[in-house]
């Protein structure tokens, strides 16, 4: 049986999940799989970097505290995440990139992913700007190096949006694509329409992990144009950068702009779209909607997230799941390395692991 060794770099809420999943799940896993898993080594910005090639013992990380965790006082850990040094010199198969990013400009993870690849280790990510904004580069950068670029949770978390684009709508023509992409802007959405004010609604989504402590991302639509631009360059053959998706939030809605359309049958929803036209070219645009009953993504509450494809052969076609969660997030990273497996296992011309450099380096 085969074993991928991982270097997860964050340790946040996604990757902490991942571990879980490692450390408590990894027997059936491995008979269900036919491949194992271990983490050989952890970067976190606050708690810093830790790296034993033989496998780190999980289970005392996750029983602590995450503001806990300090890996300087541990054997082989660090007070600095030296996030370049143990991606480019660690030797783990797989990168998994968890961290924050910026959506101006992907980084730091776009940075992480380049290394990676650049050392020849597969990649999986649930970051959104790397692959938004460099993700024809990436994907050409682990052609070049034989490796896997996987980002199935950079759009619908754990819902796998992407593959099931590409896997399930084998002839099919798919000309556009709509999207409610952001949880936190559909729940406050909802809230405004029961009476609530925009602040008190977020305040609420915030007190139940909805959204972040500067929720401008999910509330100004910068979010979901991230998204957009994913569905678009993936599923619709699309190049776009940024300054192609018009993009406008939901902080003008009034509370009773969404309850007198709600008295009208409609239901204001943050939504995120892209249109192919007949001469290949590609609009997407991210702004709030009132859409009538009948829309297929009308009835989308809460912080769930849906996608409608509209196809040539079967009309809109929608598929809807959790949009957030540390565990489906979590499950989005298990579903890019069971890829990287299916597609790699039998290349033979994988790229060998690098030699750890002196031990007092770490």
């Amino acid at each position: 049986m085969g074993r991928y060794d991982l270097a997860l770099i964050g340790f946040g809420g996604v990757n902490r999940a991942l571990a879980e999943l490692v450390s408590r799940r990894g027997d059936r896993l491995a008979g269900e799989l036919g491949f194992t898993l271990r983490v050989v080594a952890i970067t976190d910005l606050r708690a810093g970097s830790l790296v034993d090639t033989d496998g780190i013992d999980l289970a005392p990380l996750l029983a602590a505290e995450p503001g806990e965790l300090d890996f300087a006082g541990l054997a082989g850990g660090s007070a600095d995440p030296r996030n370049e040094w143990v991606i480019r010199e660690v030797p783990a198969d797989i990168v998994v990139e968890a961290t924050f990013t910026n959506p101006a400009d992907g980084e730091p993870a776009l940075s992480h992913v380049r290394w990676a690849l650049e050392s020849g280790k597969h990649v999986c990510t649930t970051n959104k700007g790397p692959v938004a904004l460099a993700g024809r580069a990436l994907k050409q950068l682990a052609a070049e190096h034989g490796v896997g670029f996987e980002f199935e949770g950079s759009v619908l978390s754990g819902t796998p949006i992407l593959r099931t684009a590409r896997r399930l709508f084998g002839g099919l023509e798919i000309t556009g694509v709509q999207g409610i992409l952001n949880g936190t802007s559909n729940y406050v959405l909802g809230r405004l329409e029961e009476g609530l004010d925009l602040p008190a609604a977020i305040a609420e989504a915030q007190d139940l992990g909805y959204a972040e402590a500067d929720p401008t991302a999910d509330v100004e639509g910068h979010d979901v144009q991230l998204k957009v631009m994913i569905l678009a360059n993936e599923v619709l053959g699309a190049d776009l950068r940024r300054g192609d998706v018009f993009c406008e939030g939901i902080s003008a809605i009034s509370p009773q702009e969404v309850q007198d359309a709600a008295s009208k049958g409609l239901r204001w929803k943050l939504v995120g779209s892209a249109t192919r036209h007949e001469d290949g070219s590609v609009d997407a645009r991210v702004a709030p909607l009132a859409l009538p009953a009948h829309h297929p993504l009308a009835g989308i509450s809460g912080p769930v997230n849906a996608v409608a494809f509209h196809t040539d052969l079967l009309g809109t076609v929608t598929v809807s799941g959790p949009g957030a969660g540390r565990i489906e997030t979590a499950y989005a990273l298990l579903s890019d390395l069971i890829a990287i497996h299916q597609r790699h296992a039998d290349d033979d011309t994988a790229p060998t692991r690098p030699v750890l450099e002196e031990t007092h380096r770490v």
